[in-house]
């Protein structure tokens, strides 16, 4: 759907983004991260073209972007920025109906489409008809969200969308984000400095560093596969919780102990991941009635603090290896 090839950047003679080249499959979530600087934000905003790119060639599903009108491009791709972006004289519905409107679509189709967004990123009806001033930050940028949504379009742009908003209101969004139906058919190419949120919501992210991609890929191949010391150094701080989210249960079948029969017995399903699965253990004090277990092809697995950690331990030596 997206394709960079071999695109640079150059500002007096200085290169922000250097030779960079690659692709993003239909329905994908990638993200780019990376230092202050690093030219994410410049390699964004070369996609819609809101800045030029010097060489190289950028595709949009199969198309050069350069032989588009920048109108029409723009058109067909969801653009969501830090601060919203939205215009403080325009109402919610009125700034939700931009695109719409440029597109000529029918006054009816517009307030349907309106009501619909609102609905789904949980706000009331009655902010229609409000200012944006007179919303908290954190409904601000869901109606920034739904601006980008409200013509369809199968590509969005994401540029540092939650900075902006305090530590608790933006893991909030994120997880609304995460769960949204309306993105899961969106391609989406994402900007954030914030590790935790690139983990949580890329399928693939692309660490940068002075204009240069230095890998990409899952964030398990980051974590446990990373090409060089700036990769290992980058994610250091977070490293541990990073781990626990991104290692599932079946990840670690191999090395888990048989389950032993009890009472009140509980099981977890395959893909929870290690950070949920510690905190439903700690949660339940593993009580003497009261055990964890999960199933892989009629295989019973016990699931508990000791047996759990140790895995973890070995996976990672294997992961080393």
């Amino acid at each position: 759907m997206i394709q960079l090839e071999q695109v640079s950047k150059l500002y007096s003679n200085s290169k922000a983004v250097d030779d960079i080249s690659f692709s993003i499959k239909e329905g994908e979530t990638v993200v780019l991260l990376g230092t202050s600087g690093c030219g994410k934000t410049t390699t964004l905003r070369m996609i819609n073209r809101l800045t030029p790119h010097s060489s190289g060639r950028i595709f949009l599903n199969n198309l050069n972007i350069n032989e588009q009108p920048p109108e029409a491009l723009r058109r067909g791709i969801g653009y969501v920025l830090q601060h919203h972006g939205l215009f403080p004289h325009y109402t919610v519905a009125e700034n939700i109906a931009i695109v719409p409107n440029l597109l000529k679509w029918r006054k009816e189709k517009i307030i349907e489409r309106t009501t619909e967004l609102l609905q789904k990123l949980q706000l009331p009806d009655t902010i229609a008809h409000k200012y944006p001033s007179e919303l908290s930050g954190g409904q601000q940028q869901r109606v920034g969200l739904a601006r980008a949504l409200a013509s369809n379009p199968p590509v969005l742009l994401m540029d540092e969308p939650f900075g902006a908003l305090d530590t608790v209101t933006r893991i909030g969004i994120r997880r609304e984000f995460k769960n949204l139906d309306e993105l899961k058919r969106k391609t989406i190419l994402m900007v954030t400095h914030d590790v935790q949120e690139a983990f949580e919501l890329g399928d693939r992210i692309c660490l940068m560093d002075k204009g240069k991609i230095v890998q990409i890929g899952t964030p398990a191949e980051l974590l446990f596969s990373p090409v060089n010391d700036f990769v290992s150094t980058f994610l250091k701080e977070q490293r541990f919780q990073l781990e626990l989210e991104n290692i599932e249960i079946k990840d670690l079948w191999q090395l888990l102990p048989k389950a032993i029969e009890g009472i009140g017995e509980k099981q977890l399903d395959l893909h929870n991941n290690l950070w949920s699965v510690i905190e439903t253990l700690s949660g339940s004090g593993q009580s003497t009635n009261e055990r964890f277990f999960a199933i892989l092809n009629g295989e019973k697995k016990q699931i508990e603090m000791a047996s759990l950690m140790a895995a973890y331990t070995q996976f990672k030596k294997f992961c080393k290896e």
